[in-house]
């Protein structure tokens, strides 16, 4: 969180190539950016309208009945003069409540469209951004927190999204609103515009310690809101480790403390805005004051004719003011919402640009996979050159049921990864058939490799989806068939809606050993060449371990076989045996034929045995 608030800090100068990048998610859409532009354009043009048409008012009306004959024939013609105004003030009525109509029709379509432009390119930049991070490098989620990526294809995008809406469009609206009143002022009366206008210095003034003193509340309140986010996720979801340990008043202090800071920083937005917007009635105030002041003087020395022009001048300059102000109040703020869509598309962008992903170039994809596996001579390290796997060489052959055994930390999973290209090696070459990993489709690559991990990670949703991952080719036959080849079918039957029960978020619902027979489930119906069973065992109890057991001994036969696990038990039937310690392959052989030689596997069995005569 510290790195995001520099990260906002560090930008000052907008960056008008991240809006270059934004605009080019517009480019399906550009009919209705075009369309966009052009009513801003149109609004503009109309803005000045209506206060000019007051202005025709009093000037036609006030100044017709002013210009009519003098002594005795004003008295006759006083009736025709009286309904020659009435019609100019009602055929002027009914324009202006036809062009208001007309207005606001188009500030609605101009309203609609950039909302639902900013949408549409939020909607496309969010499916692209989390394509990039299906095919992220899993290295990247080793070291990225899930809550920032989470919160890169969510809320940054979100706020993409007023660059449109809030930002960039409606800005042009309204500085080509402020240039076109300014202009038809200008047009009307020089004079009086200069006066009008002459307070503006303060309100640029005013404006730019606004727009800065936003800016900054806007980053503290950002913050705020990601760290009160981050304590409110994490401690819902270690809920069980602060109750169990007593610690609910400790944590509850740090939440009040965090959430202060979120009600203080809020405060001080809400307190420039409180600031700013008075200031602004009031330079509007001083302004109108200054156009009264000097029309009113210019009236009193000109004859009666120009002194009703000037007072129709006047009247419309005032409008003209509120108009020029309307826009004026919001348009710092909008340049803040702007710069901040901006840093959230440089966020994302980021994301975008990471190259730290796995390349799939290959184009080999073979219909069936026999099963051989060579590793030769591979070096890994997850980061840098802290190796965890180094020169290692083995071969399995199509059919062999191999076991890895060691110590946590020796490299067991790291070798699994790497199979399937879930990490990139950087040293030697992994071959399956012979065929180098990196040439294969990634998609035919993985979908050969059948994988039960000992971390379960089931989705919100049924049984059923979660066994099938919502595949229509697996139909529900399939996967009944395949529960009972388990022995699990019976269990999920005693479920209420069995098949279709919602295991909740993460399958709390469920024990992990039930989670994991489903997963076993799951990796059994994609029908793999080679299966890979990552401590499979590890949580299942006695019971449920001789079913898998028994289901384990049926589907490896004429399958290629890696398996992972503790309980050494479980693996004398294995063809082979590798023994790792500290990312080196220490023994290869058989059950018997490594007890025999009295090594690393000798003594990780006779550790574990003597382990289970101590519990019995």
């Amino acid at each position: 969180m510290h790195l995001m608030s520099q990260e906002i800090k560090k930008r000052t100068i907008f960056d008008f190539s991240l809006l270059k990048r934004v605009f080019q998610f517009v480019s399906p859409y550009k009919s209705r950016f075009y369309l966009s532009i052009f009513l801003s354009l149109l609004l503009a043009v109309m803005a000045p309208v209506r206060p000019w048409l007051i202005q025709i008012t009093i000037n036609r009306g006030i100044g017709a009945r002013e210009q009519a004959a003098p002594g005795w024939l004003n008295h006759l013609l006083a009736d025709t003069i009286g309904t020659n105004l009435i019609r100019i003030i009602l055929f002027i009525t009914v324009f202006q409540i036809v062009f208001l109509i007309l207005e606001s029709f188009l500030r609605f379509l101009f309203s609609f469209y950039t909302a639902w432009l900013g949408q549409s390119v939020v909607k496309d930049l969010r499916v692209t951004v989390y394509n990039k991070v299906l095919g992220l490098n899993l290295s990247q989620f080793d070291r990225t927190p899930i809550g920032t990526l989470t919160t890169r294809t969510i809320n940054d995008i979100e706020s993409v999204n007023d660059v449109f809406s809030d930002g960039l469009i409606p800005i042009i609206a309204d500085l080509l609103s402020i240039f076109s009143i300014l202009g038809f002022m200008f047009y009307v009366d020089w004079k009086l515009t200069l006066v009008s206008i002459a307070p503006f210095p303060i309100l640029i003034i005013a404006t730019y310690f606004f727009k800065e003193s936003v800016n900054k509340s806007f980053i503290r309140v950002r913050n705020a809101v990601a760290h009160l986010n981050a304590f409110v996720q994490e401690h819902i979801t270690g809920m069980a480790i602060v109750q169990a340990f007593a610690a609910e008043d400790r944590e509850f202090a740090k939440f009040k403390k965090i959430n202060k800071e979120h009600r203080n920083a809020n405060i001080n937005s809400i307190f420039a805005y409180s600031v700013f917007f008075p200031v602004v009635e009031i330079i509007l105030a001083v302004s109108t004051a200054l156009l009264v002041w000097f029309g009113a003087t210019q009236a009193l020395s000109l004859p009666r004719e120009q002194a009703v022009e000037m007072t129709g001048k006047v009247v419309a300059f005032i409008l003209y003011l509120n108009l020029l102000f309307r826009p004026l109040r919001f348009i710092a703020d909008k340049f803040n919402v702007l710069q901040m869509g901006m840093i959230s598309s440089e966020r994302v962008f980021k994301v975008l640009d990471n190259d730290d992903y796995i390349k799939s170039e290959g184009s080999y994809a073979p219909l069936q996979v026999k099963g051989k596996i060579e590793f030769d001579k591979v070096w890994f390290a997850y980061t840098g050159d802290r190796y965890v796997l180094r020169d290692i060489s083995f071969t399995v052959n199509p059919g062999e049921t191999v076991a890895i055994v060691g110590h946590t930390g020796s490299g067991k999973t790291s070798i699994i990864s790497l199979m399937n290209r879930l990490y990139q090696i950087q040293q030697g070459e992994i071959r399956i058939d012979e065929v180098k990993v990196e040439d294969y489709k990634l998609d035919v690559l993985r979908s050969r490799i059948g994988v039960v991990l000992q971390d379960v990670f089931l989705f919100s949703g049924s049984v059923l989806d979660n066994i099938t991952l919502r595949n229509p080719e697996i139909s529900r036959e399939k996967v009944i068939e395949a529960a009972k080849l388990i022995g699990v079918h019976d269990f999920i039957m005693k479920l209420p809606g069995n098949y279709d029960y919602n295991v909740m978020e993460r399958g709390n619902t469920l024990s992990l050993g039930q989670r994991q027979l489903l997963s076993f489930i799951r990796a059994l119906l994609y029908d793999p060449a080679i299966l890979i069973l990552d401590e499979a065992t590890s949580s299942i109890d006695t019971g449920s371990e001789l079913l898998i057991q028994h289901a384990i001994d049926t589907i490896i036969t004429g399958r290629t076989s890696i398996v992972i696990a503790h309980r050494l038990s479980t693996i004398r039937k294995a063809n082979k045996i590798i023994v790792l310690d500290k990312g080196e392959i220490k023994e290869i052989g058989a059950h018997e034929e490594l007890l025999q030689k009295g090594g690393f596997y000798a003594k990780l069995h006779e550790m574990q045995f003597e382990k289970q005569q101590v519990n019995v």
